[in-house]
């Protein structure tokens, strides 16, 4: 199942409602009993708003039960990895944090990704997690991060580095403990990225595809033969005699100005609307691995982004794990 990794990475294309999916597969952990720490790379104060918790540090903050959040500051996680790590003392003594790092990062690349990467597995590996869920980068970047730890591996072949990359891609290269969950929405460019970070995954990185979530999907309101016996209705007594004798005129009149043509075209949008997104949803399905399980979240019809909204995807989320 899903859930019972210790680490899922949780990506996709901007505007999907990628934070959205963590912090719901968060709160789905952490109310199944789950110590989960939620962790945003990015910094951004969504995930804050999607539970409704103060701002995030780098230090893990409790929000609710069973959950904890905090988000990377590349900076502190670069002097937790000298001290613990390589075991450095005294880090005033060589000079600025801030220039340390450009330094490091611009000298030997994939530093800066695998100091991210390794802040992440480091709460993994010591401390008592049942779950770290990572609100992740978008799909641009999020490669080069998983891919990190095996670049240095490959060009550092002895050493304390060395030691560092080993163990981060144990972890990362067991899917029993580790999973990348991409969310895209039933639309054809989220759909396309979808499909090819998935082939980068498999080809580029250590980390198993765990599951694509395929978010704000739209209701089916008419089925083919509905649709059908719709049309004839409308082509036989016209738009005024059908509204009139489905609803009676103040019904009509109420739900659309008076005028039951508008009604009509809303019901043939949101048909049109429905049948381009399943074949986007379609597509998904046919190209990914038959072993990927796709998830769908109903379109909300909500600007909110707090506990409720959330706990709505959850749910979703919570039916679909369940079948």
């Amino acid at each position: 199942m899903l859930l019972d990794r210790r680490l899922l990475v949780v990506t996709g294309k901007g505007g999907t409602g990628k934070s959205t999916v963590a912090a719901a597969l968060a709160l789905l952990a952490a109310e199944s009993g789950k110590k989960t720490l939620l962790v945003s790379v990015d910094a951004k104060e969504d995930l804050a708003e999607f539970l409704e918790i103060g701002s995030l540090t780098p230090k893990a903050r409790k929000g609710h039960d069973g959950l904890w959040a905090m988000a990377l500051d590349p900076e502190e996680s670069l002097r937790e990895y000298i001290q613990l790590q390589l075991r450095v003392p005294l880090l005033s003594r060589i000079g600025p944090l801030s220039r340390i790092f450009e330094y490091v990062a611009t000298a030997a690349p994939g530093v800066r990704e695998v100091v991210t990467v390794g802040k992440i597995l480091y709460e993994v590996k010591e401390h008592d997690w049942d779950l770290v869920v990572v609100d992740g980068t978008a799909s641009g970047h999020v490669i080069g991060q998983l891919a990190a730890p095996s670049a240095i591996n490959e060009l550092v072949k002895v050493g304390l580095i060395r030691s560092q990359t080993a163990w981060m891609l144990e972890l990362l290269s067991d899917p029993a403990t580790t999973g990348a969950v991409i969310v895209a929405t039933p639309e054809e460019m989220p759909v396309s990225e979808t499909i090819e970070l998935a082939t980068r995954l498999r080809d580029e990185t250590p980390v198993e595809l765990a599951a694509v979530v395929a978010n704000r999907v739209l209701p089916e309101l008419f089925g083919t033969s509905e649709e059908a016996l719709f049309e004839t209705l409308v082509a036989d007594s016209g738009p005024e005699r059908l509204a009139v004798g489905a609803s009676g005129p103040e019904r009509l009149a109420e739900a659309a100005g008076g005028d039951a043509t508008l009604v009509i075209e809303g019901a043939r949008l949101a048909v049109d609307l429905r049948r381009n997104r399943a074949q986007h949803l379609e597509r998904l399905r046919r190209e990914l691995d038959a072993d990927i399980p796709l998830l769908y979240v109903p379109y909300l019809f909500t600007r909110a982004h707090g506990m409720r909204a959330t706990r709505q995807v959850m749910a979703a989320l919570a039916a679909e794990l369940a079948t």
